[in-house]
């Protein structure tokens, strides 16, 4: 069973916890990090993206930025401020958008667990991108991006939420993207109740945050050696997630832009198309279910229907993502491997078919393709299977914010 157990949290006031609330650093570039950031001497940004503070187009891997991401860390810390909880809690957070709302809960995750599988994963991590947030963690001595898990419905941990969530909240307020966020301490001794519930599941999922959960297994793995007197209690032996029912969670579709048709003119690439799929222009540009696609080619969105049989196929096999990176990306367009190609661009659902239709007719990009949304169960088939999704095959919002509670080690 995985450990989730209380913390000392580190948090920022109640009158500046919407100044600090910062998006995650990986899902803005530093422009739009500095635009956020703008005015806003408090903002989380200047921890997570430090280079928003440095000069333009600096290698974001160099000395001085981890260094600068320190120094934003102290400031916000001594100006914010930011000040440790005395005693160990949970911390539950609720997120709203729209109709979507989620309530899960903050607590410290194993690193042994991940490490030992207790923790699922779905996505293979990058070396790069792990030895970037190992560093970051390392410098600041501190988790301040939650990782993003999932578990099967406990109606035990909702009733205890609930019951938490008709108290007075400590945080209530809306991000400037219209995005509620609410935040409650329980008590040290409901939190350790709490802490026993989530003591009874059997697995954790990561939905997202997995180069987080990575880099925390590297974080324990460097401290251990220089600490003669390890017992696996130590604060960097855990690290910050923020756990929610799988019953709760809604995936958004992660849509896909190619740059050419691979040499091809339009009429052999339909043509090809046509060998597997059957095509239908239509206005709508949204896949109704799965196991269709919608392309946007010429100005004209299509609905693209397979012509063989995708029951028989495996359970990596069938998903949409796989469907049309098996046959059309990799075989048609050359993309052999998404991870790394730069004929390809990949929008979250968030961002709509307009912005889809916008890269296609400014002429920088050939052909789009909007995705029906990979499903939690999916998501959990996967995980429990140990396979290994395609890359970009899950957009979650809500998106957790930075900086609403910090795990110091």
């Amino acid at each position: 069973m995985p450990v989730f157990k209380p913390f000392c949290g580190m948090l920022p006031t109640v009158e500046r916890a919407a100044l600090v609330a910062a998006v995650p650093y990986d899902v803005v570039n530093s422009k739009e990090a500095a635009a956020l950031a703008a005015g806003n001497p408090y903002s989380f940004l200047h921890v997570s993206r430090p280079e928003i503070d440095m000069e333009e187009g600096i290698d974001l891997y160099r000395d001085e930025v981890y260094a600068q991401a320190r120094k934003g860390f102290e400031s916000i810390i001594a100006n914010a401020p930011l000040t440790v909880d005395k005693e160990a809690h949970l911390y539950i957070y609720k997120l709203v958008m729209g109709e979507q709302v989620q309530t899960g809960v903050f607590g410290a995750a194993s690193a042994v667990d991940y490490a030992e599988n207790r923790i699922k994963k779905h996505e293979k991590t990058r070396q790069d991108k792990e030895d970037d947030r190992t560093r970051h963690v390392m410098t600041l001595r501190s988790h301040t991006g939650p990782a993003f898990f999932t578990y099967k419905d406990v109606p035990a941990i909702d009733a205890l939420v609930a019951e938490e969530c008709a108290k007075a909240p400590l945080f209530d307020f809306v991000a400037p993207d219209g995005i509620g966020h609410t935040l409650w301490r329980v008590d040290a001794a409901k939190s350790q109740v709490l802490a026993d519930l989530f003591a009874q599941i059997d697995y954790f999922y990561i939905a997202d945050g997995h180069h987080r959960s990575a880099a925390a297994a590297r974080t324990m793995q460097e401290c251990k050696p220089n600490n003669p007197a390890h017992t696996g209690d130590e604060d960097y032996n855990y690290f910050l997630a923020a756990a929610f029912p799988a019953s709760q969670l809604k995936i958004l579709p992660y849509n896909r832009a190619v740059r050419s048709l691979n040499g091809m003119s339009k009429e052999t690439f339909m043509q090809k198309l046509e060998e597997k799929f059957t095509l239908e222009v239509t206005d709508e540009p949204m896949p109704a279910c799965g196991g269709t696609f919608k392309m946007y080619l010429d100005k004209q969105w299509y609905t693209l229907t397979p012509k063989f049989d995708i029951a028989n196929l495996g359970v990596i096999e069938r998903l949409d993502v796989s469907i049309l990176q098996d046959n059309v990306l990799a075989p048609m367009l050359g993309i052999d491997d998404p991870r790394t190609s730069k004929a390809i661009d990949f929008i979250g659902g968030i961002r709509g078919t307009a912005e889809l239709e916008k890269l296609v007719n400014s002429g920088d990009f050939a052909v789009a393709f909007s995705m029906y949304p990979t499903t939690v169960d999916q998501l959990i088939d996967i995980a429990d299977a140990n396979e290994i999704m395609p890359p970009k095959s899950t957009w979650f919002e809500p998106k957790l914010r930075d900086g609403l509670v910090c795990h110091n080690f």
